[in-house]
């Protein structure tokens, strides 16, 4: 995938490749601190750290301003450079990119709240070792698609793609677990209706990492895989061909 990368950096205009480059940095720098969110969220909920808690709620306030702060360069890139072909693709993917990762923090601030909930009111009798488990997994998934992000792996983003339907299947099978259990005994409803709050928000951060990895997959080859299903995308992929330097307008 180098060969796709270097595509991004060849340029008449050594400033523009400087600029696309550091949108590039400051996206993976966005990306760094949300999935720090997320890891400290769920160390917040498994540890019933109220301090852990508070400080991923107010992480979200640089977050908010990274999203601001990149968006206004994207705007100032296509205002003044015109970017066309695979530049222009990276600027929409990173645009549509920075919307997800800062929906995931949300969705990690909202962990942390229940976590603080979580902390006042007891531990729920249930549920820990389903977030535990989904926790793990949307981790990984978050720090996979950073990684195929910084390397334009079109390889990788698939494999978090197929890791979301995975997910989606454990969060459904852990919602009946927990909704049982409730029926069964209605004391704890508050709590473990808390845990369900949590893994609807882990679920969520899955499919924000499946978005920007289909817009990775957008910016390398062109191809726009949104609301397909894996099967399609993995025939999509076989046969497209990536796009060549030669479809760039220099500018």
């Amino acid at each position: 995938m180098q060969t796709q990368q270097n595509d991004f950096k060849h340029h008449i205009s050594q400033r523009y490749n400087e600029e696309l480059e550091e949108v590039r940095t400051r996206f993976l720098s966005m990306g760094g601190l949300v999935e720090l969110q997320v890891e400290d969220a769920l160390h917040a909920l498994l540890d019933l750290d109220s301090v852990k808690a508070v400080a991923v709620q107010e992480k979200d306030i640089l977050v908010n301003q990274k999203e601001i702060e990149i968006d206004a360069e994207l705007v100032r890139i296509l205002a003044l450079r015109q970017p066309a072909a695979s530049d222009l693709r990276m600027v929409m993917a990173v645009s549509k990119s920075i919307t997800d990762l800062e929906r995931i923090g949300d969705e990690a601030v909202k962990v942390g709240r229940m976590a603080e909930d979580l902390t006042r009111e007891g531990e729920s009798p249930r549920g820990y070792m389903e977030v535990r488990h989904i926790g793990a997994q949307v981790r990984l998934m978050l720090r996979d698609a950073l990684d195929a992000f910084a390397r334009l792996d079109i390889e990788q983003a698939l494999t978090v793609i197929q890791a979301d339907a995975d997910i989606d299947l454990e969060y459904q099978s852990a919602m009946r677990t927990l909704m049982t259990y409730m029926m069964e005994d209605p004391r704890y409803m508050t709590r473990v209706l808390n845990v369900l709050w949590v893994l609807r928000a882990l679920e969520r951060i899955g499919d924000h990492a499946r978005n920007i990895c289909e817009q990775i997959i957008y910016m390398v080859n062109g191809a726009d895989i949104r609301h397909t299903n894996i099967a399609h995308i993995e025939y999509s992929l076989l046969k497209q061909r990536p796009s060549s330097q030669s479809d760039r307008k220099e500018t």
